[in-house]
């Protein structure tokens, strides 16, 4: 009896790797300008809040602070526009587009799988579940930060600059009108502003650290599918949410 077509098909299934196709290029492009956008707000942001103590010759010749504020505001019109495009491609793009922005929150099996899942970061059961997408508690997350997290700096940061631009123009009429009384004064939306941009940095720094930890202990690529738009899973293991 041959033995080797059985040796080679046990061979194969123990290197099959099931593959999903979960991130379009529009989501995957959105991401990377979306991470671009924010490094640069968050570097710029910092030098305004706490600018250089010196600058070298005359301040009027090398416009220093006036180039930091020029890419600040830039760097914020690309996460507006991007932050708008991102919706629109939230309904015509597949169901990973829309994930992030309506987490099912009436669901009870959403709770059940997001307490599985903070288990697992944890370290208290030894297997995650398998999802295509977001996992639970990455979707919820992401909701936050990423949806309204981004809309309350979009917001916020329009005010402040339509301070500049003075009463008349749309970033005045539209936001800085009501947002400044709202929270008192024009500094407590600077505070605010500046608050929401140290939650931002946190949240980047464990989003980091998460995407790696889960692309390991997870067996399951991550990192590579923001590249890709794939989702393969090392282990063989099919996803459970129903999209394999």
């Amino acid at each position: 009896m041959d033995t080797q077509p059985i040796a080679a098909d046990k061979a194969h299934a123990a290197h099959r790797e099931e593959a999903v196709y979960v991130y379009e290029a529009p989501v995957r492009l959105w991401h990377w300008v979306n991470a671009f956008a924010i490094l640069s707000l968050c570097i710029t942001g910092y030098l305004i809040g706490s600018p250089l103590p010196a600058v070298g010759g005359e301040a009027s010749n090398s416009f220093l602070f006036g180039w930091i504020r020029y890419i600040h505001f830039a760097s914020g019109y690309i996460l507006l526009v991007g932050f708008l495009l991102r919706v629109y491609w939230a309904f015509v793009g597949n169901s990973h587009a829309r994930q992030v922005f309506a987490p099912p929150v009436w669901k009870a099996s959403f709770w059940h799988e997001l307490l599985h899942e903070v288990k697992w970061y944890a370290m208290l059961v030894k297997e995650p579940m398998k999802y295509s997408g977001h996992n639970p508690l990455a979707t919820l997350v992401m909701h936050v930060m990423f949806v309204w997290g981004i809309v309350f700096m979009i917001v916020t940061g329009l005010a402040l600059y339509g301070e500049g631009t003075g009463m008349g123009s749309w970033q005045h009429t539209l936001f800085s009108s009501w947002v400044i009384p709202l929270f008192g004064q024009s500094q407590d939306v600077h505070t605010w502003h500046h608050l929401g941009m140290w939650l931002i940095i946190c949240f980047a720094i464990i989003h980091i650290y998460a995407a790696v930890r889960e692309d390991i202990m997870s067996r399951q690529s991550i990192i590579s599918s923001m590249f890709s738009g794939w989702r393969t899973f090392r282990d063989g293991r099919a996803p459970e949410d129903g999209h394999g």
